[in-house]
């Protein structure tokens, strides 16, 4: 996946857009700030999120952080084989490690994103 072609929230979620549907997950530096990482909690297929809101948590052996929806819609799919596979967070945040697949409702909220530039500065 070319990272340059993403979105990126402050919170450390990444977008992928296709058509009307955004793939949402981590960030590299989000997973590597967490480490250890022992459950994640997704939200079902059908649930509406709003932009800025929490959809789900990820726990780690050190804390618990919510993650936050970079955009509105509905979650058609979430990755069923993730909460088995936390690793793949580690391994590959941008492709087996994906969290949510949604119909953005709302595609105003990507102009509030940052690109990949403007997401690594805000990292130092």
């Amino acid at each position: 996946m070319d990272l340059n072609s993403l979105k990126y929230a402050t919170s450390h979620e990444w977008v992928a857009m296709n058509g009307d549907t955004a793939t949402i997950g981590i960030t590299d530096f989000a997973v590597k700030e967490l480490t250890d990482l022992v459950y994640i909690e997704l939200p079902a297929v059908g649930k509406e999120i709003k932009a800025g809101a929490v959809f789900g948590q990820v726990e780690s052996v050190k804390a618990v952080s919510d993650l936050y929806a970079p955009v509105t819609g509905t979650v058609l799919e979430f990755n069923k084989e993730l909460p088995d596979n936390l690793a793949w967070l580690s391994e590959n945040p941008y492709e087996k490690g994906w969290m949510i697949r949604i119909k953005v409702t709302d595609p105003g909220n990507l102009s509030n994103l940052l690109d990949k530039a403007a997401y690594d500065a805000q990292l130092h």
